[in-house]
């Protein structure tokens, strides 16, 4: 009798800590946004297909996340993402740190003009003491990250001329991104800044009312941007987008840890092939991403050191003016750990 009171109890006890489990499985939503700004044709948009496939393979369907691109969960506003995110509009996210850089000013580290002179450095970053960093601060704004991406290296793209110097920029309207030290580093180069969402860009390339864009040569290849005008392409390096993946704290909370687990790993995961997708051809020796825009008819220029130092020149004191705003402490991080890099 006292054995099997003891087999009872121990029965119990086991229900009553599977229970909590359960009863938070049951509370699963049915569908889990995922928002990015662009689709499954580019690197980025991949990147949130194939989070979404690991998750619902590996949790056998208890997790279904349904990708949301365009940031259409916020009609389109890039810049507003980081803000529905924390408000439950959004449930996951691959964000920009650039996009999501208004909200959180650190992020801005990777937006210094030509901080970052090769992926090695960008890499020193996201996987080192800064990335920690970056993680901790958008954590304590409400948002749990979860692993890196890569948009890639923004290069310069126009309908008018090559460019090799500052001064080719001049006059020349640009498409920037909605963050304020995008518009201080091209009103220094002397051309003319103009913000929009990537949705009204591309019509206003092909009817000539905007001159030129940057962006990844990812998305240039993809989004067809020769097709539009743009014809000419400097390699500058300038800035680089770094990718981060993203869940809603309270969305987070209401998976059990074995399946945050999962989400996470998976997440890991797919920042790495997306990594992978936005340097494929771009890194020598294998530039067949750059030869294949030459063959499109593009023009293409590299930049020599002395004329990429010319950019860096003009530029240094938005440099100087963002290090403040950013925080100098985390940009002397940054500076000392891609100084000891090992340089690719």
């Amino acid at each position: 009798m006292k054995r099997r009171n003891l087999l009872l109890m121990l029965s119990a006890a086991a229900l009553a800590f599977a229970l909590p489990a359960t009863a938070q499985q049951s509370r699963y939503q049915t569908e889990y946004r995922l928002s990015t700004v662009v689709g499954t044709a580019f690197p980025w948009g991949k990147g949130g297909e194939i989070w979404a496939d690991l998750v619902r393979e590996r949790t056998k369907g208890r997790i279904n996340i349904k990708l949301y691109p365009g940031v259409s969960l916020v009609a389109g506003d890039q810049t507003r993402e980081f803000t529905a995110i924390r408000q439950g509009v959004i449930d996951l996210a691959i964000g920009s740190t650039i996009n999501w850089s208004p909200q959180i000013k650190q992020l801005n580290i990777f937006s210094l003009p030509f901080l970052m002179p090769d992926y090695a450095a960008i890499d020193a970053l996201t996987q080192g003491e800064v990335g920690k960093e970056v993680f901790k601060i958008i954590e304590k704004n409400g948002v749990v990250p979860l692993a890196w991406g890569e948009n890639g290296y923004r290069e310069l793209t126009n309908s008018k001329r090559p460019i090799h110097a500052p001064n080719d920029m001049k006059g020349l309207k640009f498409r920037i991104v909605g963050s304020p030290i995008f518009n201080d580093t091209f009103t220094a180069l002397g051309a003319n800044p103009t913000q929009m969402s990537w949705a009204d860009a591309q019509p206003a390339f092909a009817s000539g009312a905007v001159d030129g864009q940057e962006n990844p040569l990812s998305i240039f290849t993809a989004a067809k941007l020769h097709t539009v005008g743009q014809k000419n392409v400097t390699l500058w390096g300038y800035v680089a987008d770094p990718l981060i993946f993203v869940a809603n704290k309270e969305v987070w909370e209401g998976w059990t840890p074995e399946d945050r687990k999962i989400v996470k790993e998976a997440a890991v995961e797919a920042g790495r092939q997306v990594i992978q997708m936005a340097r494929k051809g771009l890194i020598a020796p294998d530039l067949s991403t750059i030869s294949e825009i030459e063959k499109l008819g593009v023009n293409v220029v590299k930049l020599s050191p002395a004329e990429r130092e010319a950019f860096v020149k003009a530029t240094r004191k938005v440099y100087q003016k963002w290090s403040n705003t950013i925080g100098p402490d985390l940009v002397g991080k940054a500076e000392k750990a891609i100084a000891a890099r090992k340089k690719s």
